[in-house]
């Protein structure tokens, strides 16, 4: 590569500090075939979204992605990362086993298998240019298990809303509102896609609610005259009441007294 080739800028994400600084140093190695920087670095996928909001001003080229990582994994970041408007090319880090290396290869992931070397990175980067964020389907197929995040675009930014403190999800018409103790947050999936995902967490009421089965203390008949709602959930924390359909009543009732038995 000549002196006129671009600078190409980088985002390194990984828990280990030693294997962010051996990228550093790999990286410095290359510069005079491959001109690059690292802009920043993040010690989990969580970090590494918040340092690309705070990069919003400059383009981030490319992530090194590690895939195990406490708080959210690089599978979760890359799929929040390819929501944004100008997301980086990801390059996955990972000692994963040679099954989900081919898992990559076949969808057109790049990975490079610790420990890496030099002309692996080198050839990796070189990829890069025009290589297109892996796409949502494709990250969920490889995902380590259910996000532990949800995002949501509101006006021009990416919010990420912590799963845990996630109430209950109602769909309405055309979106699925996400409710928390503070506020609701409007999310682009699908209520049925929800209920897959986290059918641990959740568990559905209604046609157009799932709730979270930690957040309901308690039953009540439904004041209103709805045969096909004739109970409603009490929550915590928040004073809404959910309706409970008919056919579902029996199946609330019976998970919850089987949870708390």
């Amino acid at each position: 590569m000549n002196d006129a080739s671009p600078l190409l800028t980088l985002l390194i994400v990984d828990d280990e500090a030693p294997a962010r600084l051996r990228l550093r140093e790999l990286l410095a190695d290359l510069a005079g075939e491959l001109p690059n920087q690292v802009l920043a670095e993040a010690a989990d996928g969580l970090a590494a979204l918040a340092a690309l909001a705070a990069l919003s001003q400059q383009r981030v080229d490319v992530a090194l992605v590690d895939i195990r990582m406490p708080t959210m994994d690089g599978i979760e970041f890359a799929r929040h990362s390819s929501q944004l408007a100008d997301p980086p090319a990801i390059i996955f880090v990972t000692a994963f086993d040679a099954y989900a290396i081919q898992a990559f290869e076949l969808n057109a992931i790049d990975y490079l298998l610790k420990p890496v070397r030099a002309p692996r990175l080198l050839a990796a980067l070189r990829k890069v240019g025009g290589r297109r964020p892996p796409a949502p389907d494709v990250l969920a197929s490889l995902s380590l298990g259910a996000r532990r995040h949800l995002a949501c675009h509101e006006r021009g930014r990416l919010l990420l809303i912590p799963l845990g403190d996630v109430i209950y999800f109602r769909a309405d018409l055309k979106y699925v509102a996400a409710r928390t103790r503070e506020r609701e947050y409007l999310l682009d999936e699908s209520l049925n896609h929800l209920e897959d995902e986290f059918r641990e967490r959740f568990i559905r009421l209604h046609r157009s609610v799932l709730a979270a089965k930690e957040a309901i203390c308690g039953f009540q008949r439904n004041a209103l005259d709805d045969s096909d709602a004739q109970w409603q959930a009490i929550l915590r924390d928040i004073p809404e009441r959910l309706p409970i359909s008919r056919r579902q009543w029996p199946v609330v009732r019976s998970l919850l007294r089987a949870a708390r038995a």
